[in-house]
Protein backbone atom coordinates (compact mmCIF):
# COMPACT_ATOMS: atom_id res chain seq x y z
CA UNK A 1 0.00 0.00 0.00
CA UNK A 2 0.77 3.89 -0.30
CA UNK A 3 -0.21 4.72 3.29
CA UNK A 4 -0.10 8.52 4.42
CA UNK A 5 0.82 9.35 8.51
CA UNK A 6 -0.30 12.30 9.81
CA UNK A 7 1.07 13.72 13.06
CA UNK A 8 4.28 11.21 11.60
CA UNK A 9 6.86 12.66 14.04
CA UNK A 10 4.80 12.29 17.30
CA UNK A 11 5.14 9.45 19.61
CA UNK A 12 2.16 7.51 17.83
CA UNK A 13 2.77 8.14 14.52
CA UNK A 14 6.47 7.87 14.29
CA UNK A 15 5.90 3.85 15.45
CA UNK A 16 3.37 3.25 12.67
CA UNK A 17 5.78 4.77 10.19
CA UNK A 18 7.97 2.14 11.62
CA UNK A 19 5.26 -0.41 11.34
CA UNK A 20 4.23 0.47 7.51
CA UNK A 21 7.81 0.52 6.63
CA UNK A 22 8.43 -2.85 7.86
CA UNK A 23 5.46 -4.45 6.50
CA UNK A 24 6.91 -2.88 3.18
CA UNK A 25 4.28 -0.78 2.69
CA UNK A 26 5.53 3.21 0.98
CA UNK A 27 4.88 5.06 4.08
CA UNK A 28 4.82 9.42 3.33
CA UNK A 29 4.51 11.24 6.98
CA UNK A 30 3.17 14.82 7.19
CA UNK A 31 3.69 16.57 10.31
CA UNK A 32 4.63 20.35 11.46
CA UNK A 33 6.37 19.79 14.17
CA UNK A 34 4.43 21.65 17.25
CA UNK A 35 4.88 19.11 18.99
CA UNK A 36 6.44 16.20 17.07
CA UNK A 37 10.31 15.96 16.80
CA UNK A 38 12.33 15.24 14.21
CA UNK A 39 14.27 12.88 16.49
CA UNK A 40 11.59 10.59 15.95
CA UNK A 41 11.83 9.91 12.08
CA UNK A 42 15.73 10.73 11.68
CA UNK A 43 16.03 7.19 10.99
CA UNK A 44 13.68 6.88 8.68
CA UNK A 45 15.40 9.49 5.82
CA UNK A 46 17.34 6.88 4.46
CA UNK A 47 14.39 4.87 3.40
CA UNK A 48 13.59 5.20 0.31
CA UNK A 49 9.98 4.29 0.69
CA UNK A 50 9.63 6.73 3.22
CA UNK A 51 8.72 10.23 2.40
CA UNK A 52 8.23 13.28 4.43
CA UNK A 53 6.20 16.54 4.23
CA UNK A 54 6.23 19.53 6.64
CA UNK A 55 3.02 21.01 6.55
CA UNK A 56 -0.18 21.84 8.86
CA UNK A 57 -2.83 19.69 7.73
CA UNK A 58 -5.29 22.39 8.74
CA UNK A 59 -4.69 23.77 4.68
CA UNK A 60 -4.83 22.71 1.88
CA UNK A 61 -3.44 19.08 1.27
CA UNK A 62 -1.88 18.20 -2.03
CA UNK A 63 -0.51 14.76 -2.40
CA UNK A 64 0.76 13.38 -5.93
CA UNK A 65 0.21 10.20 -6.63
CA UNK A 66 -2.48 7.65 -5.22
CA UNK A 67 -3.23 6.83 -2.05
CA UNK A 68 -4.55 3.46 -0.55
CA UNK A 69 -5.04 4.54 3.02
CA UNK A 70 -4.52 7.38 5.35
CA UNK A 71 -4.12 7.18 9.16
CA UNK A 72 -4.68 10.67 10.48
CA UNK A 73 -2.67 10.84 14.00
CA UNK A 74 -1.96 14.82 13.81
CA UNK A 75 -2.95 16.44 17.35
CA UNK A 76 -1.20 17.55 20.22
CA UNK A 77 -2.35 15.00 22.50
CA UNK A 78 -1.48 15.22 26.37
CA UNK A 79 -2.85 17.41 28.45
CA UNK A 80 0.22 19.85 29.06
CA UNK A 81 0.47 19.92 25.02
CA UNK A 82 -3.42 20.95 23.99
CA UNK A 83 -3.76 23.36 27.30
CA UNK A 84 -0.83 25.00 25.81
CA UNK A 85 -1.91 24.97 22.32
CA UNK A 86 -6.02 25.04 22.64
CA UNK A 87 -6.81 26.39 19.38
CA UNK A 88 -4.38 24.44 17.21
CA UNK A 89 -6.05 21.30 19.31
CA UNK A 90 -9.46 22.60 18.00
CA UNK A 91 -8.07 23.34 14.59
CA UNK A 92 -6.46 20.02 13.79
CA UNK A 93 -9.66 18.22 14.99
CA UNK A 94 -12.26 20.41 13.12
CA UNK A 95 -10.54 21.56 9.95
CA UNK A 96 -7.62 19.18 9.69
CA UNK A 97 -9.84 16.35 9.89
CA UNK A 98 -12.42 17.53 7.32
CA UNK A 99 -9.20 18.34 5.08
CA UNK A 100 -7.97 14.84 5.48
CA UNK A 101 -11.63 13.26 4.83
CA UNK A 102 -11.36 15.41 1.63
CA UNK A 103 -7.95 14.02 0.73
CA UNK A 104 -9.45 10.29 1.12
CA UNK A 105 -12.26 11.09 -0.91
CA UNK A 106 -10.78 12.71 -3.46
CA UNK A 107 -8.02 9.49 -3.44
CA UNK A 108 -10.59 6.92 -2.56
CA UNK A 109 -8.40 5.78 0.13
CA UNK A 110 -9.48 4.55 3.34
CA UNK A 111 -9.45 6.75 6.10
CA UNK A 112 -8.72 5.85 9.64
CA UNK A 113 -9.27 8.30 12.36
CA UNK A 114 -7.41 8.89 16.05
CA UNK A 115 -9.29 8.98 18.44
CA UNK A 116 -9.17 8.81 22.24
CA UNK A 117 -10.73 7.40 25.40
CA UNK A 118 -11.18 10.99 26.50
CA UNK A 119 -14.55 11.44 24.29
CA UNK A 120 -15.60 9.46 27.48
CA UNK A 121 -14.70 11.71 29.56
CA UNK A 122 -15.19 11.68 33.56
CA UNK A 123 -16.94 8.44 32.82
CA UNK A 124 -20.28 7.17 34.87
CA UNK A 125 -19.71 3.68 32.80
CA UNK A 126 -16.68 1.39 34.13
CA UNK A 127 -15.16 -0.16 31.75
CA UNK A 128 -16.09 2.28 29.06
CA UNK A 129 -17.50 0.15 26.25
CA UNK A 130 -17.75 1.93 22.36
CA UNK A 131 -21.91 2.22 23.09
CA UNK A 132 -20.92 5.10 25.77
CA UNK A 133 -21.53 8.03 24.41
CA UNK A 134 -19.13 10.04 27.64
CA UNK A 135 -19.53 12.85 29.76
CA UNK A 136 -17.18 15.90 28.59
CA UNK A 137 -17.26 19.40 29.88
CA UNK A 138 -17.23 21.28 27.18
CA UNK A 139 -15.81 24.49 28.08
CA UNK A 140 -13.63 22.74 30.85
CA UNK A 141 -9.87 23.06 30.59
CA UNK A 142 -9.57 19.59 28.94
CA UNK A 143 -12.47 20.56 26.40
CA UNK A 144 -10.40 21.65 23.54
CA UNK A 145 -9.09 17.86 23.26
CA UNK A 146 -12.05 15.84 24.25
CA UNK A 147 -14.75 17.95 21.98
CA UNK A 148 -11.94 18.00 19.29
CA UNK A 149 -11.80 14.63 19.35
CA UNK A 150 -15.88 13.75 19.38
CA UNK A 151 -16.28 16.44 16.25
CA UNK A 152 -13.73 14.36 14.77
CA UNK A 153 -15.87 11.45 15.04
CA UNK A 154 -19.07 13.19 14.22
CA UNK A 155 -17.75 15.02 10.66
CA UNK A 156 -15.79 11.16 10.21
CA UNK A 157 -19.42 9.27 10.08
CA UNK A 158 -20.49 12.29 7.98
CA UNK A 159 -18.40 11.12 5.31
CA UNK A 160 -18.92 7.61 5.77
CA UNK A 161 -22.73 7.82 5.51
CA UNK A 162 -23.03 11.05 2.99
CA UNK A 163 -20.23 10.27 0.74
CA UNK A 164 -19.67 6.44 1.19
CA UNK A 165 -16.37 6.61 2.87
CA UNK A 166 -14.57 4.15 3.75
CA UNK A 167 -13.62 5.11 7.14
CA UNK A 168 -12.19 3.46 10.47
CA UNK A 169 -11.63 5.16 14.39
CA UNK A 170 -9.82 3.69 16.61
CA UNK A 171 -10.16 5.05 20.30
CA UNK A 172 -7.31 4.63 21.45
CA UNK A 173 -6.47 4.59 25.86
CA UNK A 174 -3.32 5.61 27.88
CA UNK A 175 -0.34 4.42 25.85
CA UNK A 176 3.43 4.36 26.21
CA UNK A 177 6.39 3.40 25.93
CA UNK A 178 9.75 4.83 23.67
CA UNK A 179 9.56 8.12 21.85
CA UNK A 180 7.41 9.82 24.36
CA UNK A 181 8.40 13.26 25.45
CA UNK A 182 10.04 13.41 28.87
CA UNK A 183 7.89 16.50 30.03
CA UNK A 184 4.69 14.69 28.50
CA UNK A 185 2.30 15.74 31.31
CA UNK A 186 1.37 12.30 30.93
CA UNK A 187 1.44 10.02 34.50
CA UNK A 188 4.11 7.22 33.38
CA UNK A 189 6.52 10.21 31.67
CA UNK A 190 6.45 12.10 34.65
CA UNK A 191 6.79 9.29 37.39
CA UNK A 192 9.91 7.53 35.37
CA UNK A 193 11.54 10.94 34.71
CA UNK A 194 11.16 11.70 38.38
CA UNK A 195 12.43 8.66 39.50
CA UNK A 196 15.88 8.88 37.37
CA UNK A 197 16.32 12.30 38.78
CA UNK A 198 15.78 10.68 42.86
CA UNK A 199 12.69 13.09 43.27
CA UNK A 200 9.52 12.50 44.87
CA UNK A 201 6.53 11.10 42.76
CA UNK A 202 3.78 13.67 42.39
CA UNK A 203 0.62 12.00 42.73
CA UNK A 204 -2.68 14.22 42.12
CA UNK A 205 -5.58 13.97 45.12
CA UNK A 206 -5.05 10.59 46.93
CA UNK A 207 -4.19 8.57 44.48
CA UNK A 208 -7.49 6.40 43.95
CA UNK A 209 -8.24 7.35 40.38
CA UNK A 210 -7.46 4.87 37.58
CA UNK A 211 -5.99 4.27 34.67
CA UNK A 212 -5.16 1.51 32.15
CA UNK A 213 -2.22 1.82 30.30
CA UNK A 214 -1.25 -0.34 26.62
CA UNK A 215 2.25 -0.64 25.57
CA UNK A 216 2.81 0.91 22.27
CA UNK A 217 3.62 -2.02 20.47
CA UNK A 218 0.30 -3.53 21.30
CA UNK A 219 -1.72 -0.56 20.45
CA UNK A 220 -0.10 -0.16 16.72
CA UNK A 221 -1.12 -3.87 16.25
CA UNK A 222 -4.61 -3.07 17.30
CA UNK A 223 -4.78 0.51 15.21
CA UNK A 224 -3.24 -1.96 12.08
CA UNK A 225 -5.78 -4.31 12.44
CA UNK A 226 -8.19 -2.14 12.61
CA UNK A 227 -7.40 -0.80 9.65
CA UNK A 228 -7.44 -4.02 7.50
CA UNK A 229 -10.98 -4.58 8.87
CA UNK A 230 -14.33 -4.29 7.44
CA UNK A 231 -15.42 -2.97 11.26
CA UNK A 232 -16.61 1.12 10.65
CA UNK A 233 -17.72 2.04 13.97
CA UNK A 234 -15.70 3.37 16.85
CA UNK A 235 -13.10 0.52 18.66
CA UNK A 236 -11.62 0.74 21.67
CA UNK A 237 -8.17 -0.31 21.72
CA UNK A 238 -6.48 0.13 25.28
CA UNK A 239 -5.18 -2.59 27.77
CA UNK A 240 -8.47 -3.22 30.03
CA UNK A 241 -6.26 -4.33 33.75
CA UNK A 242 -6.84 -1.18 35.82
CA UNK A 243 -4.32 0.37 38.10
CA UNK A 244 -4.71 3.40 40.35
CA UNK A 245 -2.27 5.94 40.01
CA UNK A 246 -0.70 5.73 43.85
CA UNK A 247 -0.08 1.41 42.73
CA UNK A 248 1.65 2.84 39.78
CA UNK A 249 3.29 5.14 41.97
CA UNK A 250 3.98 2.48 44.19
CA UNK A 251 5.47 -0.05 41.23
CA UNK A 252 7.61 2.54 39.90
CA UNK A 253 9.64 3.29 43.31
CA UNK A 254 10.25 -0.54 43.85
CA UNK A 255 11.50 -1.12 40.42
CA UNK A 256 13.56 2.35 40.03
CA UNK A 257 13.23 5.17 42.23
CA UNK A 258 15.36 4.06 45.28
CA UNK A 259 15.70 8.05 46.70
CA UNK A 260 11.87 8.83 45.81
CA UNK A 261 9.09 9.12 48.16
CA UNK A 262 5.44 10.40 47.08
CA UNK A 263 3.50 14.17 47.25
CA UNK A 264 0.27 14.81 46.90
CA UNK A 265 -0.92 17.64 44.93
CA UNK A 266 -4.34 18.94 44.52
CA UNK A 267 -6.90 17.29 41.68
CA UNK A 268 -6.90 18.60 38.48
CA UNK A 269 -10.43 19.71 36.74
CA UNK A 270 -12.24 17.77 34.91
CA UNK A 271 -9.26 14.68 35.38
CA UNK A 272 -11.09 11.35 35.18
CA UNK A 273 -11.73 9.36 38.21
CA UNK A 274 -11.73 6.25 36.16
CA UNK A 275 -10.44 5.03 32.51
CA UNK A 276 -10.78 1.37 31.65
CA UNK A 277 -11.61 0.25 28.15
CA UNK A 278 -14.00 -2.53 27.33
CA UNK A 279 -11.95 -4.45 25.12
CA UNK A 280 -14.54 -7.02 24.06
CA UNK A 281 -15.34 -5.84 20.63
CA UNK A 282 -11.44 -5.36 19.31
CA UNK A 283 -11.24 -9.08 20.68
CA UNK A 284 -14.59 -9.92 18.19
CA UNK A 285 -13.79 -8.05 15.14
CA UNK A 286 -9.87 -8.11 15.58
CA UNK A 287 -8.86 -10.56 17.25
CA UNK A 288 -6.67 -8.10 18.99
CA UNK A 289 -5.62 -8.20 22.90
CA UNK A 290 -2.41 -6.56 24.30
CA UNK A 291 -0.08 -8.79 25.20
CA UNK A 292 2.90 -6.74 26.81
CA UNK A 293 3.05 -6.29 30.57
CA UNK A 294 3.28 -3.28 31.90
CA UNK A 295 6.93 -4.13 33.95
CA UNK A 296 8.10 -4.99 30.60
CA UNK A 297 6.86 -2.26 29.08
CA UNK A 298 8.43 0.26 31.71
CA UNK A 299 11.59 -0.98 31.50
CA UNK A 300 11.96 -0.08 27.80
CA UNK A 301 10.59 3.39 28.77
CA UNK A 302 12.65 3.34 31.42
CA UNK A 303 15.49 3.03 29.74
CA UNK A 304 15.04 5.09 27.44
CA UNK A 305 14.62 7.98 29.35
CA UNK A 306 17.53 7.00 31.12
CA UNK A 307 19.58 7.79 27.84
CA UNK A 308 18.45 11.10 27.59
CA UNK A 309 19.08 11.89 30.80
CA UNK A 310 23.11 10.97 30.67
CA UNK A 311 23.34 12.03 27.67
CA UNK A 312 21.92 15.79 28.81
CA UNK A 313 21.85 16.17 32.09
CA UNK A 314 18.50 17.50 32.52
CA UNK A 315 15.33 16.28 31.17
CA UNK A 316 14.68 19.90 30.84
CA UNK A 317 13.81 21.33 27.08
Amino acid sequence: MRVLITGAAGFLGSHLCDRFLADGHDVIGVDNFITGSPENIAHMFSNPRFQFLKLDVTNFIYIDGPLDAILHFASPASPIDYQRYPIQTLKVGAMGTHKVLGLAKAKGARMLLASTSEVYGDPQVHPQEETYWGQVNPIGPRGVYDEAKRYAEAITMAYHRYHGLDTRIVRIFNTYGPRMKPKDGRVIPAFLTQAIEGRDLTVFGEGSQTRSFSFVTDTVEGIVRLLNSDYTGPVNIGNPREYTILQLAQLIIERYGKTSGIVHHPYPQDDPKIRQPDIDLARKVLGWEPKVELETGLDQVYEYFKQIYEKNGTFQG
